[in-house]
């Protein structure tokens, strides 16, 4: 795959007006501790919103979560890094989550090193022991003290005998403003540098059930093992999110936790995972919904791709595993045609073979995601829309319906990127699902939409556009 890799610790601002703002070089402050003593907390707080999953079980957190943070006291971001707990009782799960954390511990500029106000385990303590060789650069945070009076217990951690050591109350507040202060006096901006792109990244969601290969796409994506994979069905629970550049094109490509039936999630953490998944919806310009080859088709890949074409994003569905199913001939074809079947209204759509761990079709995959992309952020020229319609309403007039015949006056493109048209005509009521269906597929075949969804909305015309369509 021909792809230029980008920096580590490139970041992207998450205010939406600042979408093309990109930055290199940025210093990089990771949140180390054991399961549940407050990082992902923590975390949420400098933040001011919610974009760790916080949960009392511990061991919630397992890929590490980054997010650019800047204070008001400070011209330039930081990149925030949560990491996984670390265990003494590890197993292979745990054992890819603590690697994981050292990964990022040793890359970071700073470490805050969380520890409970009362409660030391030891954990914690091999924890400090591991983290000594990186003393220079950890300030010990003592959370959970809530009050002055929590205050005379916490000081037992200056036995650590790190230099920096501040109390906080990550959950209520407390000292936060003397930490986000002590943060700062650490930072070395020097190597960070703003740039701007051209345009904006292609946001790329990749979606699915549990265990189907979603976090090893993401990671031959990204070139490096971003997200941790495992046989093990839920192992991604917050959104993994990365950006890379593939033949002059940027993408932000956005690994979601494995969707199951609402009746099998019974885990309030699954259930958080799940509802982050369906939010990044609102981030995606095309979803990559991927389906196990050999397992076949599940009620919950309905579910996906109804929630996706809703909101009129693209959708690829991406046969992963397909280096698993048997060489025989017409088996792609036999597949594709079950899948249009199970999703009835969705023929458009594209469906791709592809191996993620092998790398087999991915160039295939973004060069078609590519394409699914321009058609969405498509704009038609208003008079070609309207000759185009014009002709198929007289080629193929409306039938008569119970609510007698309408008449085409004009149409209009009213957004991009979800593709939207309006038809005005004499009476909306009088147009039926059947002959709606017949506009929809003539504007996808027609002007250039043949890969993703349309909304056609029929609006009662007034006599104006009469001399609009004229003009």
């Amino acid at each position: 795959m021909n792809e230029e890799r980008i920096d580590a610790d490139n970041g992207e601002s998450d205010n939406a007006d600042d979408r093309r703002q990109r930055w290199t070089g940025l210093p990089v402050v990771a949140l180390a501790g054991r399961p549940n003593v407050g990082k992902s907390t923590l975390f949420n707080r400098l933040l001011h919103r919610r974009k760790a999953i916080v949960d009392p079980k511990p061991g919630v957190t397992r890929d590490p979560i980054e997010a650019l943070w800047q204070s008001d006291e400070a011209d330039m971001p930081v990149m925030l890094v949560d990491t996984g707990g670390l265990k003494l009782e590890r197993d292979d799960m745990d054992d890819k989550v603590a690697a994981k954390s050292w990964q990022r511990i040793e890359e970071a500029d700073l470490v805050l090193f969380l520890l409970d106000a009362v409660n030391i385990t030891p954990e914690d303590e091999e924890f400090a022991a591991k983290l000594r060789k990186y003393a220079a650069k950890v300030v010990v945070v003592v959370n959970k003290a809530d009050g002055p009076e929590r205050d005379a217990r916490a000081w037992s951690h200056a036995s650590w005998g790190y230099k920096d050591m501040i109390f906080v109350s990550a959950e209520h507040g407390r000292n936060i403003g003397e930490l986000e202060d002590l943060i700062l006096s650490k930072m070395d901006w020097s190597k960070a540098s703003p740039h701007s792109e051209e345009r904006d990244d292609l946001r790329l969601a990749i979606m699915g059930k549990p265990n189907v290969g979603k976090s090893t796409l993401l990671n031959r994506l990204l070139g490096e093992e971003r997200s941790i994979v495992s046989d093990m069905p839920g192992t991604t629970r917050d959104v993994v999110e990365g950006r890379f550049v593939w033949k002059g094109r940027n993408f932000t490509v956005l690994d979601t936790a494995g969707m199951r039936r609402k009746a099998k999630v019974t885990e309030s953490v699954e259930y958080y995972s799940v509802n982050r998944a369906i939010k990044t919806l609102d981030r995606a310009d095309v979803v990559v919904l991927m389906i196990d080859a050999v397992e076949g088709l599940s009620d919950q890949d309905k579910k996906i791709v109804k929630l996706a074409t809703d909101k009129g994003r693209g959708v690829v569905f991406a046969l992963n595993k397909w280096d698993a199913m048997p060489t025989i001939k017409n088996t792609f074809e036999a597949v594709k045609d079950r899948i249009q079947f199970f999703f009835g209204q969705m023929a458009y759509a594209p469906i791709l073979p592809l191996s993620a761990k092998e790398g087999e079709g991915v160039d295939k995959l973004l060069s078609t995601i590519v394409t699914v992309y321009a058609q969405l952020t498509k704009k038609i020229e208003t008079s070609k829309l309207n000759k185009e319609a014009r002709d198929w309403v007289d080629s193929n007039p409306p039938p008569m319906s119970s609510k007698g015949r309408f008449k085409f006056r004009y149409a209009t493109q009213t957004s991009v990127n979800p593709v939207k048209f309006a038809f005005f005509v004499t009476r909306p009521d009088a147009v039926g699902d059947t002959y709606r269906s017949f506009l929809k597929n003539k504007i996808r075949s027609e002007l250039g939409y043949s890969l993703i969804p349309v909304e056609l909305e029929l609006r009662a015309s007034r006599k104006r556009f009469e001399d609009l369509e004229k003009s």
